[in-house]
């Protein structure tokens, strides 16, 4: 499982604080949004919000918490809850809309986005912030089961991709925010954020072709989960493998996890499911797979099969896309980066591919933010790619 798809803010959240929020409003359940036939991406509740980096900083920008539409890994209807952050600036024409995709959180619902955001707890708001400052709406799905009733769906790839691109689709309908379908829209993530992006980036040419997408920048990506798991049994951050695994029993439950795991393995998977990251991750490092289960759930011909589900690279994505992977990535191998970018090269995608010499997992998605904001910019101003294939 992803295990580390936790973004690189995950880790080091892990090892400095716990974030914390406020509870989310009741809306709709899954089964109610499948009985009255809407569509993807449709609004089913908005509610006032707000968007501080930091605890009370200003933003000059107005926001809404939504629950919307979506679907799921199996393609059953879901509901999904996220926040739409538009510019106060003025400006009466078109803009971009970001779909933005985090870094992993944790599995409680208290991690998600939404609840960290209007507090200024969120750990990439600084991140986003910087496409604000270019004028451009966002908006930040907070993945399904995570801030609404289930368990968080962490590592399924194609819930993940729904999601984004249904909040997309969320933001562009709902009143008073200046958008509408000719809207141009990026598709940004890095990490967690980095498979659900690509994910959105391979689905939106079948799941959302009416989205006016003109980019996608995706970095840290874990493309194989089973090549990310064997990476990180037993080191710092393989916590992140039973999270990872907690994510895809939510999503698939005759995965029956339970029954894999020894009683310490239990009281993991159950303290995970209701903290965040910092705590998560600390909690369950430097342990193997052996550690806390009677036997390995990933030698098993059904997890093996779900978590391919979850493989990227068999689909090219319909947009330009902007790929890049720190060389010295400890979390997601960069030989998993660079065999995506392969593979999406070899069924005829328009790739980018940077490499960051200089740094690691955390600090890529930080010191990259510059050129992929820039990347974005020039997608939206139709100027030429330039592809690497």
């Amino acid at each position: 499982m992803r295990l580390r798809s936790s973004t690189a803010l995950a880790v080091t959240a892990a090892l400095t604080a716990l974030a914390f929020s406020v509870p989310a409003p009741a809306t709709a359940t899954a089964e109610e949004a499948a009985a009255d036939g809407g569509r993807p991406g449709d609004v089913i509740s908005s509610a006032p919000s707000a968007f501080h980096p930091l605890p009370g900083q200003p933003t000059g920008t107005r926001a809404w918490k939504v629950h919307y539409r979506s679907t799921t890994a199996d393609g059953a209807p879901n509901v999904v809850s996220g926040t739409v952050i538009v510019p106060q600036d003025g400006r009466t024409g078109p803009r971009p809309l970001i779909t933005y995709a985090v870094g992993t959180v944790g599995l409680g619902d208290s991690c998600a986005p939404s609840a960290n955001l209007p507090n200024g707890t969120a750990m990439e708001a600084n991140l986003i912030q910087q496409y604000t400052q270019r004028g451009w709406a966002v908006v930040v799905t907070d993945y399904e089961g995570l801030g609404t009733p289930g368990v968080h769906t962490y590592t399924v790839g194609p819930s993940a991709g729904h999601a984004m691109l249904d909040a997309a689709r969320a933001a562009i309908r709902l009143p008073g925010t200046g958008l509408d379908a000719d809207t141009p829209v990026g598709i940004m993530g890095y990490s967690q954020g980095g498979q659900a992006s690509s994910w959105a980036a391979e689905l939106q040419g079948s799941y959302a072709p009416e989205l006016k997408v003109k980019g996608t920048a995706t970095g840290g990506v874990p493309a194989d989960l089973m090549k990310v798991a064997a990476f990180n049994n037993g080191s710092y951050g393989s916590g992140l493998i039973f999270m990872a695994a907690a994510g895809q029993d939510a999503a698939f439950p005759e995965l029956k996890l339970d029954s894999y795991l020894n009683p310490a393995g239990r009281a993991l998977v159950a303290g995970m499911k209701e903290n965040c990251v910092a705590v998560d991750a600390v909690a369950g490092s430097f342990k193997r797979i052996s550690d806390l289960t009677t036997r390995d759930p990933l030698a098993q011909p059904d997890w093996q099969a779900r978590l391919d589900q979850s493989r990227l690279g068999r689909t090219a994505p319909a947009a330009p896309v902007l790929q890049y992977h720190a060389l010295g990535d400890e979390l997601i191998p960069y030989a998993v980066g660079r065999q995506l970018r392969s593979e999406w090269c070899a069924r005829g995608a328009d790739v980018q591919f940077d490499t960051i010499v200089l740094g690691e997992h955390v600090s890529g998605v930080i010191t990259h933010s510059l050129a992929v904001g820039n990347w974005l910019a020039d997608r939206f101003a139709g100027r030429a790619t330039r592809p690497d294939c």
